[in-house]
């Protein structure tokens, strides 16, 4: 089964970077493309950056020219390199597949205070 495990989230200051890391238990040429979700307390999850298999990328609105999403075949492992960080990014950050066929994780929690 995959096991998708997410890190990196902490608290920081709006205008501050984190870079979150989502680490599969297998080659990730053996899953459908990871994408970046987010979800904020009574809300649904929401994609944030998905990487293709044509490697072209696609952002959400709200963080294009700020997040960027790659990716690191030999640790099978997935970034998301978040700067600018406004307190709207203030939510779990979670991984899967688009459209989500993998187990969720716990996610990583990301706050971004004023």
């Amino acid at each position: 089964q995959v096991q998708l495990v997410e890190s990196g989230g902490g608290l920081v200051e709006a205008g501050g970077s984190l870079r979150l890391s989502c680490v599969a238990n297998t080659n990730l040429r053996n899953l459908i493309t990871i994408t970046w979700y987010r979800q904020t307390p009574g809300q649904e999850r929401v994609l944030v950056a998905r990487r293709l298999s044509d490697l072209r990328t696609l952002y959400a609105d709200s963080v294009k020219g700020r997040f960027t999403i790659s990716q690191d075949n030999a640790k099978n492992t997935i970034y998301l390199q978040m700067n600018n960080l406004k307190p709207n990014d203030t939510a779990v950050y979670y991984c899967n597949s688009y459209p989500a066929r993998y187990p969720w994780g716990q996610g990583t929690q990301v706050t971004v205070a004023l």
